[in-house]
């Protein structure tokens, strides 16, 4: 069963087997998980339950950046070196999914978030992905849901992960 919508951020569950389940994320109708889509539950489900916790609470920020979009901050923050440590702090305020494992480590995913609406950027960066599909080649995807929307797929995905209704 697909959880959400795959243009802005869908989740869809598959078996479980041996502690793993499949986990195929999708968000601006790419396919985030294409990588490894096998994750281990329990810390999984624990990675996602604080995430959607944290949300829930009114965890973000807007951009910190004046006046540069979602996509140009996520291209400034991984462009900071060593010698741009306060840009390197900063962005550890709005990484998303740095806790979800495998799964998701084949992305640099942020968050910004706005009130209640939430714009998550990514970019693949593994050099196999970008040869197989060179149109992702510093592509920085970017994708705005409502902070509920996004929080309810979140408690979905974790129910479906324990296989609770």
């Amino acid at each position: 069963m697909l959880l959400g919508d795959k243009s802005r951020f869908a989740v869809e569950v598959g078996e479980l087997v041996g502690g793993l389940r499949r986990v195929d994320m999708w968000a601006a109708d790419q396919w985030l998980t294409c990588d490894d889509n096998s994750a281990y539950v329990p810390q999984f489900s624990y990675a996602v339950k604080c995430t959607a916790a944290e949300l829930r609470a009114g965890d973000g920020a807007p951009v910190p950046f004046a006046g540069l979009s979602p996509a140009a901050a996520h291209r400034r923050f991984d462009a900071a070196t060593d010698n741009d440590y306060e840009v390197e702090v900063l962005r550890e305020r709005f990484w998303i999914f740095h806790r979800w494992g495998p799964t998701t480590d084949n992305v640099t995913t942020y968050f910004f978030r706005d009130g209640d609406r939430l714009t998550l950027t990514f970019e693949f960066w593994r050099e196999a992905h970008l040869l197989a599909h060179p149109e992702h080649v510093e592509a920085v995807f970017a994708v705005e849901i409502e902070a509920a929307e996004f929080v309810g797929i979140l408690d979905d995905l974790v129910a479906a992960l324990d296989g609770t209704p």
